[in-house]
C-alpha cells in the first residue's frame, strides 16, 4: 500500500528539513536582533508606564545633600517638588538669605545633578 503525499506530509516534511538539518550558527551573537539593553528597557518600562517624571523627582529629592553639601542638609528640614517647583524648608535664616540669594545656581545644579531640566523654580521656607 503506498501513502499518498498529502498537503500536510509535504508541509511537514519540509520544516523537517528547514529547521531539524539547519546547520548551527557560527556567530557566537546569532540573536543580537532580539537582545536589548537592560537601559532601553527600562526607559522605555517608565515611558509606557509615564513614570520618568516622578522619579526625576525623587532624585531631586534624594540628591539634595550631595548637591549642597552636609552643612546645608543639616539645617534643612524638608525637601519636596511639586508642579516643577522645588520647595525647600529650612531651619536657619541666614541660610535661607544666603540661598535665596544664590537660586538659581541652586537650580542649576540640581537640574544638573538630573540631567534634565526638571525644577523651574526653587521656593525656600
Amino acid at each position: 500500500m503506498r501513502t499518498a503525499n498529502t498537503p500536510i506530509l509535504l508541509l511537514a516534511r519540509a520544516l523537517f528539513y528547514r529547521f531539524a538539518l539547519k546547520k548551527p550558527s557560527t556567530s557566537a551573537n546569532s540573536r543580537q536582533g532580539d537582545i536589548v539593553s537592560l537601559k532601553d528597557s527600562i526607559t522605555a518600562l517608565l515611558k509606557a508606564y509615564r513614570l520618568q517624571g516622578k522619579l526625576n523627582e525623587v532624585t531631586v529629592v534624594a540628591s539634595w545633600e550631595k548637591v549642597m553639601g552636609k552643612a546645608v542638609a543639616l539645617k534643612t528640614k524638608e525637601v519636596y517638588v511639586s508642579n516643577n517647583k522645588l520647595f525647600v524648608r529650612l531651619t536657619s535664616a541666614p541660610l535661607k538669605h544666603e540661598l535665596v540669594m544664590a537660586k538659581t545656581r541652586v537650580m542649576e545644579l540640581i537640574n544638573s545633578e538630573v540631567g534634565e531640566a526638571v525644577i523651574k523654580e526653587v521656593v525656600f521656607l
